[in-house]
């Protein structure tokens, strides 16, 4: 299970930030769908809700790292 993990944070990191922003769209419109399943009773798989809001912040937080490692570069 261990080895899911680094797989899709490796596979995160080597995305290019417009690759990242497309996923992190899609991403948040699959949350707000689940949201709706979830108010309605209709969610079939309760855990996948838990897999987008922590994958949703994996793309976070490599999109702020790498605003961050390109700062100092510019200025």
């Amino acid at each position: 299970m261990a080895k899911a993990k680094t797989a899709k944070k490796d596979d995160l990191k080597v995305a290019t930030d417009d690759q990242l922003q497309t996923q992190l769209t899609d991403l948040k419109r699959e949350q707000f769908n689940l949201r709706f399943q979830a108010a309605t009773n209709q969610l079939e798989k309760p855990s996948r809700v838990k897999i987008v809001r922590r994958t949703i912040a994996r793309i976070k937080t490599l999109q702020s790292e790498r605003a961050r490692a390109a700062e100092p570069a510019q200025g």
